[in-house]
């Protein structure tokens, strides 16, 4: 399935007083390289498929992580995220952040496709995923 790589450096504001990165920054870091795979994926940004599918977005509902090796401000890290299965309206994901090749941290995570609820606008309601997003998540489109 879809795969996508991104490197990216372990800054000071992603790090406690004493240099070591603050856990929740890896999530952050995950949920960036979620939208860059979609995006890949789709051809557009974030801001582009939002609108050309009118939803909501694609929420975590589900997370867990394993923290294996120690990252601190000024790493050189790279984050491959892949996309693992696809449901009707969920997809699950895999990060895997290295440093100089070394696996830090493994995290899975399940997300929905959501629209806005029709009812409540300030819900959100899940939504079967688009039959062209799936081709493209599967590869079956150019």
């Amino acid at each position: 399935m879809l795969t996508n790589t991104r490197n990216t450096r372990v800054e000071w504001c992603d790090c406690d007083p004493a240099g070591i990165i603050f856990y929740p920054r890896y999530f952050e870091m995950f949920d960036t390289s979620t939208t860059m795979l979609i995006e890949r994926a789709l051809g557009m940004s974030k801001f582009e498929y939002l609108k050309a599918y009118d939803f909501a977005g694609h929420p975590v509902v589900e997370m867990r992580a394993r923290f294996r090796a120690t990252t601190r401000f000024g790493d050189e890290v790279a984050i491959e995220t892949a996309l693992l299965a696809c449901g009707r309206s969920s997809f699950k994901l895999a990060h895997r952040l290295t440093k100089a090749g070394t696996l830090a941290v493994e995290a899975f995570e399940t997300r929905v496709w959501t629209i806005r609820h029709p009812e409540n606008p300030e819900r959100m309601k899940s939504q079967p995923i688009p039959a062209e997003v799936l081709a493209r998540f599967h590869g079956t489109v150019s």
